[in-house]
């Protein structure tokens, strides 16, 4: 019986990754139909593709950086921490009336019009984590609330939040307005 002394044969597993070599070689170009391409692309169930996504983001989260962030976080949230780490942006810890903090991120020129919006998107993304009220009326909150720094009521929507002096991690409390008669 004779032994095969090919070089295929005496590599042993490496005679797949020689003909490999070698084929490539044969179509350089390694081309595939570019209808093959796009059903490659369809083929793939959006859900799947969801859940994907939501897997490598749990492990994005998983950083040092981001991992203050929610498991079901937004690219909104994301960006805007990694704004506060390179200081483009700040923390303003929002008081309520029954003591709970919500830390609003907002970017370091930000006026009391953002505040109020990042207020609002920061509710609704709360809510909908935790199955709350599905609607809440903003312009009715604001009619009967207002955000004080300090013992001042922040009025004018245009004014920047630095020229109250608020400055990153200052409070800044929710209170209801009193009815002027």
């Amino acid at each position: 019986m004779e032994e095969d002394q090919s070089p295929s044969a005496a590599g042993g597993g490496e005679d797949h990754v020689l003909q490999d070599v070698e084929v490539k070689k044969e179509n350089p170009a390694n081309e595939v139909a570019p209808e093959a391409e796009e059903e490659d692309e369809d083929s793939v169930p959006h859900s799947e593709v969801l859940d994907i996504f939501e897997e490598g983001l749990a492990r994005l989260v998983q950083d040092p950086l981001l991992c203050d962030l929610p498991i079901q976080v937004t690219l909104e949230e994301v960006n805007s921490q990694i704004a506060l780490e390179y200081g483009q942006a700040m923390t303003v810890k929002v008081v309520k009336a029954d003591g709970e903090i919500m830390p609003i991120v907002v970017v370091q020129n930000a006026t009391v019009l953002d505040l109020k919006k990042a207020i609002r998107r920061f509710m609704e993304l709360k809510q909908q984590r935790e199955g709350g009220v599905k609607h809440v009326g903003w312009r009715y909150v604001w009619r009967t609330y207002h955000l004080v720094f300090q013992g001042e009521k922040l009025e004018d929507d245009t004014m920047r939040l630095k020229d109250y002096g608020i400055r990153n991690r200052d409070e800044v409390t929710f209170m209801k307005r009193l009815r002027k008669k």
